[in-house]
């Protein structure tokens, strides 16, 4: 058996900032440790074809400066190895033929999947290693460690929101935005809090599994009518796009016919929950004659290839080279992190979820002190609302409601919070 070491590397999922850190650094550090490095163009795609054409051999002059850009310079792709043993097969026959010894993938949990199935499938003969990337933030990590990616798309998503905000202030209008995240809020409760924005949503606040998409617009139109009793018209409620995953199955029936990816998860682009939650609130409170100027905004795709900030730049670097030296020192089967400036692999056996076999999701504590102050500079419905009566007066007044009417649509809200 040859004793040359060849290493593929590849791109799983959406993009994120500081994607090509990681491979700089991965791959100078193999180079240098005597690896040949092939790069995998677009995921799994042309792999699970049995389609070698694509890989190409990675020089450092190829990526000695790509740490600066975002996207990829391999592509990326959502293509599922793990839907059948043909498929999983297939894959690992195309990497044996390229020589294959050793897999970095760089993705988010069902990447991280499939890297797992390389490990186990060729019997360990590749030796696999995962670089956990979203700016969902939600890969189970200790709560202090970001997933890379993740403080880049929050620093734009920010400036994003806060030139909607101005935008709010000047023109007396109200922006509904939703922020990416497939199950846990990070991104949208990050930039909601750094910016300021008057509220944000996400949908770890419930504590049930699901919610009703009624409720959701209370809470929206509830603040609205907060801010206008404070004579201020205007505002921007950030909404996490996991939301949508969790409404009521009742309302996501008409959702069948929605485009799905590879891996069998609704693609939220095609579900416009902001167009959708400004659409209900307006017609609500223009049927009481009440005129109140809504735009929507979906935010994400903006933030995916943006060039990674400071932070994400060497915080890659530091993965990608964290990842070449624990496949010298023989592991596999591993995803990797950084803590506390120490590598610390995490095996896929222990971030896994028993029943499902997938990679676990790491939600937002609503418990943390940093939710509740995050909470506490919102303007929402809150249960001191409901204890003057004066107060339930100007509340209802501004919504165009008796103060029965008001007490009777909002006050349940509060009960929602004491839930948390």
């Amino acid at each position: 058996m040859s004793s040359k070491k060849v290493l593929a590397v590849l791109v799983g999922g959406g993009p994120a900032p500081g994607i090509n850190a990681v491979i700089s650094a991965a791959v100078i550090e193999a180079i240098n440790e005597g690896f040949d490095v092939l790069g995998v163009q677009d995921g799994f795609k042309w792999l699970i074809r049995e389609d070698t054409a694509k890989v190409r051999p990675l020089r450092i002059e190829d990526v000695s400066r790509i740490h600066l850009n975002g996207g990829s310079i391999l592509g990326t792709a959502r293509d599922n190895p793990t839907k059948s043993p043909e498929a999983i097969s297939t894959v690992i026959k195309s990497l044996r033929s390229l020589g294959v010894t050793h897999l970095v993938t760089i993705g988010g949990d069902d990447t991280a999947l499939s890297s797992s199935y390389v490990a186990s499938h060729s019997d360990q003969q590749i030796h696999t290693v995962h670089v956990p990337k979203t700016i969902d933030n939600d890969l189970p990590l200790p709560s202090y460690i970001p997933t890379f990616g993740y403080q880049t798309a929050r620093h734009y998503g920010v400036e994003i929101v806060e030139n909607l905000m101005e935008d709010a202030r000047s023109t007396n209008r109200w922006f509904i935005v939703v922020a990416m995240g497939r199950k846990a809020g990070f991104l949208a409760l990050g930039i909601g809090k750094a910016a300021g924005a008057t509220l944000t949503l996400i949908g770890e606040e419930f504590g049930r599994d699901t919610i009703a998409f009624a409720e959701i617009c209370d809470i929206v139109e509830g603040a609205i009518i907060k801010r206008r009793a404070m004579h201020r018209p205007h505002g921007v409620a950030v909404l996490a796009e996991g939301l949508i995953e969790k409404l009521d199955p009742q309302e996501m029936a008409d959702l069948q016919d929605v485009e799905r990816d590879e891996h069998g998860h609704i693609r939220f682009a095609e579900v416009d929950l902001a167009r959708k939650v400004k659409a209900e609130v307006q017609g609500r409170l223009s049927a009481r004659g009440i005129r109140v100027t809504i735009t929507n905004k979906n935010i994400g795709y903006e933030l995916r290839c943006a060039a990674p900030i400071p932070f994400d730049m060497a915080y890659c670097r530091d993965l990608g080279y964290s990842a070449i030296r624990f496949l010298l020192n023989g592991g596999s089967g591993a995803m990797i992190s950084v803590q506390g400036g120490r590598m610390v692999p995490l095996p896929f056996s222990e971030i896994r979820e028993t029943e499902t076999g997938k990679t676990r999701v790491r939600l937002v504590n609503v418990k943390s002190e940093g939710y509740r102050v995050a909470r506490e500079y919102m303007i929402r419905l809150e249960a001191e609302d409901f204890q003057d009566l004066r107060q339930i007066a100007k509340l209802a007044s501004a919504g165009n409601l008796t103060a029965q009417e008001f007490r009777d649509r909002f006050e349940y809200l509060t009960a929602v919070k004491n839930e948390e």
